[in-house]
């Protein structure tokens, strides 16, 4: 099996000495939920994954930014290695990386799953791999649950739709959801 080396794109290869970086975007019937950024560090021998050392960053839905952070079940706000402050982080391509989270429904249309993507420097976003079981420390890294959002998901809401229709969707419930409508 041959795989294409994956560069990360600068802004966020910054953060991550040794190791690729990736967005975990968590959708329910192919509608996202919560996304966090997984930043590896040397504990973590350059992968992103959080129960081995990795960053979480939760990352806000609607603009891409960086809303919280935690290290090894801890809340963190610098980088353990680089020290750079984590609350600066803001995704590029954002749009493109819920796009290609929802359509990935499309083709493997599972009730719930976690894609992770990589930002490559030439491809841009790549889905790096599908998750059956992608975890739940992403709400420690987003601050909240991910029930209130699921209880406003109707199952049948998002597997009709569109990939467009489904990012919508997530960013309403997500509003929903914050403002108690």
């Amino acid at each position: 099996m041959l795989e294409y080396r994956l560069t990360p794109e600068p802004t966020l290869a910054a953060y991550s000495p040794g190791g690729v970086p990736d967005v975990r975007v968590v959708l329910a019937h192919g509608v996202p939920m919560m996304a966090m950024l997984r930043l590896p560090t040397r504990a973590s021998d350059g992968r992103a994954n959080l129960h081995v050392g990795g960053v979480g960053v939760g990352i806000d839905l609607a603009s891409g930014r960086a809303i919280h952070a935690i290290w090894r079940d801890r809340p963190t706000v610098l980088h353990p290695d680089t020290r750079q402050p984590l609350s600066a982080i803001r995704i590029p391509r954002w749009d493109e990386i819920l796009r290609l989270s929802a359509r990935s429904y499309d083709a493997v249309p599972l009730g719930y799953m976690g894609i992770d993507v990589v930002i490559d420097i030439h491809h841009g976003p790549v889905i790096l791999e599908l998750n059956a079981r992608p975890g739940l420390s992403i709400q420690l890294a987003n601050r909240r649950g991910l029930r209130p959002a699921l209880a406003e998901l109707h199952p049948q809401a998002g597997a009709g739709g569109t990939a467009e229709q489904r990012v919508a969707l997530g960013l309403a419930i997500l509003n929903r959801v914050r403002h108690g409508a």
